[in-house]
């Protein structure tokens, strides 16, 4: 585990990033390591030469940018090996935008009106590669995608059909927004186990994280 974990923040509003800035830049985590604010991009195409000159851990994405759309900006960040995490920022939490970006591999979202120590857990757990969607988040992502067409729904069915009956249980409960010691609980199993269930369902299912994961569930259920 890095003892820095390196973010680079994506706004077109010079404000929101000085504020982000001033609240992540030096904070040190509860396991001891520090954020550091690495760079700033104005827009989304100033994301790719931004992230090969500060090689982030981490990029918080603002979604409505001038030029180039934050989702289209972490499409193509994510389609790169090696590429940081992507949270994306939003000021509405219904927002097509928001599931489209998740679709492209951003790990989660956060409002930008969030508590300054919620944007430290995500920024942490996206550094992990452990993001997640909360069970509320989880709840508002499905009413997005709610209406899944038929095509969609099949080719889900088809992908998540390969699971063992123990790997659809945990995709069930990754998909409901719980963390590994929540699933852990209700499937009685160890946090090492789920662990291994989720990287195992990653691997097989070629996603890129839990929220992917939640979405290929949920378009499933048609």
């Amino acid at each position: 585990m890095a003892d820095v974990i390196r973010v680079l923040l994506v706004d077109d509003d010079a404000l929101v990033r000085a504020g982000l800035t001033l609240m992540l830049d030096g904070h040190v985590t509860a396991d001891g390591r520090t954020i550091g604010v690495v760079g700033e991009a104005a827009d989304g195409d100033e994301v790719p030469d931004a992230v090969a000159r500060h090689r982030p851990d981490v990029v918080l994405m603002d979604l409505r940018m001038p030029r180039v759309h934050g989702v289209a900006a972490t499409t193509r960040l994510r389609r790169e090996p090696g590429a940081p995490a992507v949270v994306v920022l939003t000021t509405f939490d219904a927002d097509e935008h928001v599931v489209r970006a998740l679709r492209a591999g951003a790990s989660g979202f956060l409002l930008k009106d969030t508590p300054p120590a919620r944007i430290v857990d995500a920024v942490c757990a996206a550094a992990d590669g452990d993001a997640m969607l909360s069970p509320t988040v989880t709840r508002s992502v499905i009413a997005m995608v709610a209406g899944t067409d038929d095509a969609a729904a099949r080719s889900a069915r088809a992908r998540l059909a390969g699971l063992t009956a123990r790997e659809r249980e945990v995709a069930e409960a990754v998909a409901r927004g719980g963390s590994n010691a929540v699933i852990a609980a209700e499937l009685h199993m160890s946090v090492a186990t789920v662990k291994a269930y989720v990287s195992r369902l990653l691997r097989d299912l070629d996603l890129d994280n839990r929220v992917q994961v939640a979405l290929l569930v949920r378009d499933a259920q048609g």
